[in-house]
């Protein structure tokens, strides 16, 4: 994921960016009889833009999110269920974040590792804005 990509959306607001970078998750994912029986490799990678603050605020967890709760929350929801498509994972990650309604958008891609020998992975990104 690069990083460096800005938002799609207008927004009026300076958005602070907190990352996620190559979470690597074993996943009950895939339409094919194969990846049914097996877990495979996935790799997420997840951009949430909150609103920046004017100056330098207070020093706690309390004013911004918190990386290892949405690792938690993420884990939790590809270990907990079978998905078809990384697509429906990306849209359950992305409605489940954005339920914070500090959360502004979020980014999530999401990469099957093994599926294709040739690659280094193929998946989906997607993006979705609390309006």
């Amino acid at each position: 994921m690069n990083f460096s990509l800005v938002w799609s959306g207008h927004y009026d607001i300076p958005l602070r960016r907190i990352f996620i970078r190559d979470l690597i998750l074993m996943a009950r994912i895939g339409v094919y009889d194969f990846e049914q029986e097996n877990t495979q490799r996935i790799q997420l990678n997840i951009s949430i833009g909150i609103p920046e603050e004017k100056g330098v605020g207070p020093d706690i967890l309390s004013r911004t999110v918190s990386y290892a709760d949405i690792v938690d929350d993420v884990k939790d929801t590809v270990l907990q269920t079978h998905f078809h498509l990384v697509e429906t994972l990306a849209e359950t990650l992305a409605d489940r974040i954005l339920k914070d309604k500090r959360i502004q958008v979020v980014r999530v891609m999401i990469e099957k590792l093994d599926i294709i020998p040739e690659t280094a992975g193929v998946g989906v990104e997607i993006e979705r804005w609390n309006r």
